[in-house]
């Protein structure tokens, strides 16, 4: 079992982040993601200390003019330095320009290797981790925290290499011209980093409750502005409850934001009062000794220049714990999402089933579902409450039985006796708690799941199709699929005829999870989608439940031809279904209590012969029935 603390670098409690220190495995982690740029890095350091020891040019060249040229009336000189200020003017731009363009390469780059990593271990996951998960939370840390990431390396890195580079340049400058006066200048050094410890933490601890409030806000869009939820909100005209709700999250987040830069102006504002106490210090220590005659006026404001230039880096520098600990955090929550493990995973060595002929046994099968600290991460659900290490009550109880190659089995029973769930468990959306589950001989979790999801066809209840055109949510289970095979499964699905009188064929946008096509229409196109797959085992869970008489008639005959020397485990409550299965489990709290064919379960006057009356008295009997 996954305990609910991760690995270095991985946070579960949003509070965590306060008084932590730094983590030597984190950023050797974090290192490791800019191998690829690393000559690219390079470089941009290169140009941080070019562009560092340029910096120092104009002070001398000022100092020179005010020493030299305008005592000996060199006009030579004055134009001379004037030219020089300008050309180091322009290089300083060129620098710059360089400087950008290296720093948004890597940057970019850091940002579209953080989201391909993330979305491939995110569709990877359990369907499990998505049951619990909140959509807006999961696309903030893609977005947000991705984007905080990349400028932990290229903002951060880059301002603390030169603020380093141009403090040690402009310490060494100011040695050069006048010793003592550095010395003065250096002697307010230590009491910038006095306060850097508390702010430190405290900016860190803000910045991560602003993430998860932000997080907390783009659900609640998320959940509200989709098709379903917006359709909730009209139906119960719940708009003020929306608007209250909403306005209290966003006003959570302006609080912080409000709080945060407060906090950061307090602690700026007394470092800028700092600079300024050690730049006054400087003139008037300076001033006494041009007056001595000690230094020379040029000398004097070249020191002015430079001071200035000390204390900005050492302000930054003292700060520097509190950007990078900030940037962390980020670091930290994209790591915690690739840093959590998926609990339906190809087993070493796992085979391919190769073609399959489409025998499925089910052996002591018994499941419960997995505890939340398995399978979701507290951050990314409602609150960041703990996680409960607890597994569900068992749901499935010692099931065993055989359905042979070609086979119609129905399931029957009950509102949650476990049917969906066996039909899961087939496809390996979870994996058995005991016992085990084989196609053509071979445990499912023996097999990799590629050859698995090819061999199985599945229709839910509520098929979901893409914010696409018709063509595309069909070619998503062919994508190489034809015209002409498009057109052959939907007239077999009897969805053409549909499909033909849309505005634009099947080039038609479907809208939304399909809303711009009726249940029924979703239905037939998502049956057309499994035909047009064509896999040896197929699935239909109570594919049928929103067609109508007539249009039932019609797939259901389509379904006769196209599930021909294919093996369907069906759930339906569909009385044809029912009557013609080859095999009929009854279950009934999570247990196989009957199985047969029609005539003999009815017979038998047991569960079945219950459920089948009461299916009678809501539909209309089939023929012979």
């Amino acid at each position: 079992m996954r305990p609910n603390v991760g690995p270095p670098g991985r946070l579960n409690d949003p509070k965590a982040v306060e008084g932590k220190a730094f983590d030597r495995a984190l950023i050797r982690r974090v290192w490791g993601l800019a191998t690829p740029y690393r000559r690219t890095l390079a470089v941009f350091l290169l140009v941080i200390v070019a562009g560092a020891v340029i910096a120092l040019v104009p002070p001398l060249l000022v100092k020179r003019i005010i020493d030299d040229a305008i005592p000996n009336d060199d006009g030579g000189l004055v134009t001379t330095s004037a030219l020089l200020m300008v050309g180091v003017a322009v290089g300083s731009m060129l620098l710059g320009l360089v400087e950008r363009w290296t720093s948004s390469r890597v940057g970019e780059g850091l940002i579209f290797d953080l989201r391909v990593k993330l979305f491939d271990h995110v569709q990877r996951m359990p369907i499990a981790f998505f049951t619990r998960t909140q959509t807006g939370a999961l696309t903030s840390r893609m977005n947000n925290d991705v984007i905080g990431a990349q400028r932990a390396v290229t903002g951060t890195l880059g301002s603390v290499v030169s603020n380093v580079i141009a403090l040690a340049t402009t310490l060494v400058a100011m040695a050069f011209l006048e010793w003592r006066l550095t010395l003065v200048g250096v002697v307010l050094a230590p009491l910038f980093l006095l306060p850097t410890r508390r702010a430190g933490r405290r900016l860190a601890g803000l910045t991560r409750d602003g993430m998860d409030l932000n997080a907390s806000m783009n659900t609640t869009m998320t959940e509200r502005f989709g098709v379903a939820g917006a359709l909730l909100v009209k139906l119960f005209g719940r708009y003020d409850d929306e608007q209250s709700s909403f306005a209290s999250r966003a006003g959570a987040v302006r609080d912080i934001g409000v709080r945060t830069a407060m906090y950061s102006r307090v602690f700026y504002a007394a470092m800028g009062l700092l600079g300024s106490v050690g730049a006054a210090l400087v003139y008037l220590l300076g001033g006494h000794l041009v007056v001595d005659g000690a230094i020379s006026v040029g000398t004097l404001v070249a020191l002015g220049t430079y001071v200035t230039r000390l204390y900005a880096p050492i302000q930054s520098l003292a700060n520097a714990r509190v950007d990078v600990m900030t940037a962390l955090v980020s670091f930290e929550r994209v790591f915690e999402v690739l840093d959590t493990p998926s609990s339906v995973v190809d087993a070493p060595g796992a085979r391919d089933l190769g073609r399959p002929y489409g025998r499925i046994e089910l052996e002591h099968v018994s499941f419960r579902y997995p505890a939340a600290a398995d399978v979701s991460i507290a951050s990314l659900e409602d609150g960041g409450r703990p996680l409960g290490d607890q597994a569900g009550v068992e749901v499935l109880h010692d099931l065993s039985a055989v359905i042979e190659p070609g086979q119609l089995v129905a399931l029957v029973g009950p509102s949650g006796a476990g049917k969906s769930t066996l039909a899961s468990l087939l496809s390996r959306l979870y994996d058995v708690t005991a016992g085990s589950i084989t196609v053509d001989g071979v445990d499912v979790r023996a097999l990799t799941q590629d050859s698995l999801h090819e061999a199985i066809g599945v229709v839910s209840q509520d098929p979901h199709l893409f914010h696409d055109t018709v063509g595309a949510n069909l070619r998503y289970a062919r994508p190489s699929a034809t015209v002409a095979e498009l057109d052959a499964a939907c007239r077999a699905a009897r969805i053409h005829d549909v499909i033909a009188a849309l505005p634009e064929g099947y080039d038609t946008v479907v809208g939304e999870r399909g809303y711009r096509l009726s249940g029924g229409e979703k239905q037939r196109l998502a049956i057309a989608r499994m035909l047009l797959k064509d896999p040896a085992i197929v699935v239909l869970d109570e594919a049928t439940s929103h067609l109508d008489t007539e249009n039932e008639a019609l797939v259901q005959q389509a379904l006769a031809t196209a599930l021909d020397g294919r093996t369907a485990v069906v759930i339906a409550h569909r009385l044809s279904t029912i009557v013609e299965a080859d095999q009929i489990l009854v279950l009934d709290d999570g247990r196989i209590v009957e199985r047969g064919v029609h005539d003999d379960l009815l017979a038998d006057g047991g569960l079945y012969a219950e459920l089948y009356r009461n299916l009678v008295r809501a539909s209309p009997l089939p023929a012979g029935g």
